[in-house]
């Protein structure tokens, strides 16, 4: 079956689902999301009306949201790298920490981000503050967790990773980890040199502009 990824370069969560696309090699077709592209967003729209990227149709079924997508993809579709590992134990693990770097840094990265966006008198200066407050507790509690580990959930690339890379990536652009998370901080650069992120990273290079609290000259 062919596989289409409704998606946008610069985007967290697609950049997450692009990355297991890569990591395996996947064949899929690239339906970029674009205010250009009335057609594939009228098509997108009508096969989601949450319009909530990304979205993988794979033949006739639709596949929501990026956890359950990368799932989809090792289960159906699966490649020289295993996305959740064998061990039931094991793959606890990595979805447990799929949804704290997706939960606890991504959701507030993302509120930040957003609040930006809004017009100056309908900004909520509390919330960005408990959005930077909550990614600093995560940042200190993954400082410890990742502490001898090779990727986030144990020896293997995996699910964890997928979504760690989008949010540690970002997070650093709007709270850096400046010298006080060096664990979190090698890890972050050991992601951004995986080849699969790498290849995201890259291809969302051309929208950095359009970032709304401006792209740092890094990374």
């Amino acid at each position: 079956m062919t596989l289409s990824l409704f998606a946008h370069p610069l985007s967290s969560y697609c950049q997450k689902v692009l990355t297991a696309l890569y990591e395996n090699g996947t064949p899929f077709t690239y339906r970029q999301l674009s205010f250009d592209d009335s057609q594939t967003g009228a098509e997108f729209a009508a096969l989601w009306p949450i319009q909530r990227m990304p979205l993988l149709r794979d033949g006739a079924t639709s596949v929501m949201e990026s956890t359950v997508i990368i799932e989809h993809l090792d289960l159906y579709h699966p490649g020289k790298t295993r996305l959740l590992p064998a061990d039931a134990k094991a793959a606890l693990e990595a979805r447990f920490l799929d949804r704290v770097f997706d939960c606890y840094v991504m959701t507030p990265m993302q509120k930040i981000v957003f609040d930006a966006i809004r017009p100056a008198e309908k900004r909520d200066p509390q919330g960005v503050a408990d959005a930077r407050a909550l990614i600093e507790k995560s940042y200190a509690w993954l400082e410890e967790k990742l502490k001898g580990r090779a990727w986030a959930a144990g020896p293997d690339f995996s699910l964890a990773d997928c979504a760690a890379a989008p949010s540690l990536f970002y997070a650093d652009w709007v709270q850096e980890m400046g010298l006080r998370y060096p664990t979190l901080k090698a890890y972050r650069q050991k992601l951004l040199a995986r080849p699969s992120f790498a290849r995201a990273v890259d291809e969302g290079r051309p929208f950095r502009h359009l970032f709304p609290l401006g792209a740092p000259d890094r990374d």
